[in-house]
């Protein structure tokens, strides 16, 4: 896969996390203190600036009252 795609790719998912946080009704600042992170952390998650690992996303699944897998495979949907 040449970069660019896998950039376009990853798109979706700080997408996916920034919506999923406001569907929560969470602040960026809410759910920093829910992961223990600073509110910066979350903006960067969510504008690409920072990748975001699979245990990071199940944690901020959790945080939102997301089920883990069922947004992967929404993730997954997206991706085809």
């Amino acid at each position: 896969m040449r970069k660019a795609q896998h950039a376009r790719d990853y798109q979706c998912l700080p997408v996916a996390l920034r919506v999923m946080r406001e569907k929560a009704g969470l602040t960026q600042r809410d759910l920093g203190k829910a992961l223990k992170k600073p509110q910066s952390w979350i903006y960067n998650c969510e504008t690409a600036n920072r990748r975001v690992d699979v245990a990071e996303f199940v944690r901020w699944c959790r945080a939102c009252g997301v089920d883990p897998v069922k947004s992967v495979r929404a993730l997954c949907d997206q991706l085809k």
